[in-house]
């Protein structure tokens, strides 16, 4: 009986996190080609190579995260206690796609900064 319900919260938990993984990185990386461009000066082509690469870098990241906390552990085998175990890891992983999401961000608007910064000096030494 207690395995029934464990599947029951596998085949509930992963399509959510693959979705929420998903979502989370259509929507990054769909508007992160915009810093790209800007950070390499509007070379698509290294932009999107760049771009591309942070995605499966993100969805290894993610989707392994997810697989690694999958484990459910049910004590009084109640559907009660699947739906808050359900909750609770599903709730953390979207805390963690959160947090994934502003560390990626960190690192476009960095790269924008810099890009910005070799931009200054570039036009320094040609006008010296």
């Amino acid at each position: 009986m207690e395995t029934t319900k464990i599947l029951i919260g596998y085949s509930l938990y992963l399509p959510i996190a693959l979705l929420l993984t998903y979502y989370v990185s259509k929507t990054l990386f769909k508007n992160g080609k915009i810093f790209m461009l800007d950070i390499f000066k509007g070379r698509e082509e290294i932009a999107e190579a760049t771009n591309r690469l942070f995605e499966t870098g993100f969805y290894l990241l993610n989707i392994g995260f997810a697989l690694m906390i999958l484990q459910i552990d049910l004590y009084n085998n109640t559907y009660q206690e699947l739906i808050e175990k359900l909750s609770y890891k599903i709730g953390g992983f979207s805390i963690y796609l959160g947090i994934m999401l502003f560390f990626n961000l960190y690192f476009f608007f960095r790269g924008k900064r810099k890009a910005k910064e070799a931009q200054r000096e570039e036009r320094l030494v040609f006008k010296a």
